[in-house]
């Protein structure tokens, strides 16, 4: 915490408005809502973002403890939505990375996401769009999310997972419309 005091009514605006994020995330699963709980969408999303994880990360990731992810990705796996392999370097570490299946639940997910949020912000005046477009971008970087525009792409993901070295987390921006998504 950087001691700096907190505005009582940008908390009270900000949980209500999350009301309407869960809301809309949870609607954004569409058919795969059946198949997928939003905390596993949520680990999906924490490995399409940032790459394959070592358990330990992807749980403090979540904010949930060792076990409770790895009983998560037990399921994630049965679905064939995550794979799980020893790390080349060390053995004894697992890492768990995004499938393409994986991929396509979060990509049709993002694009339903997308359509729904569009659809609310349409309701608001261009200059009120960029103002939420500009605190939500700096809410969400002070959280620590992954921009979209910065994730691996699916075969820089594999990469990492095949122990080439390349590093999850995109510094190069990538336009959107040039990212292939599964």
């Amino acid at each position: 915490m950087t001691g700096q005091s907190v505005d009582e009514a940008a908390v009270d605006a900000v949980l209500t408005a999350s009301r309407t994020m869960v809301a809309v995330a949870t609607r954004s699963l569409g058919a795969a809502a059946e198949e997928t709980t939003i905390a596993q969408y949520r680990a999906l999303v924490v490995l399409a973002s940032r790459g394959p994880q070592r358990m330990t990360d992807l749980a403090g990731a979540l904010g949930v403890t060792p076990s409770t992810a790895g009983r998560m990705c037990d399921r994630l796996l049965r679905k064939g939505l995550i794979r799980r392999q020893r790390a080349r370097a060390d053995r004894r570490e697992v890492q768990v990375s995004i499938t393409a299946a994986g991929r396509q639940v979060v990509d049709q997910a993002t694009e339903h996401r997308r359509a729904l949020i569009a659809g609310i912000l349409a309701r608001l005046p261009a200059r009120q769009q960029s103002a939420v477009a500009a605190a939500l971008s700096a809410f969400a970087a002070a959280a620590g999310e992954v921009p979209d525009d910065q994730w691996p792409l699916p075969a820089e993901a594999a990469a990492v997972a095949g122990g080439q070295g390349v590093t999850a987390g995109r510094q190069d921006k990538v336009p959107a419309g040039a990212r292939a998504r599964a």
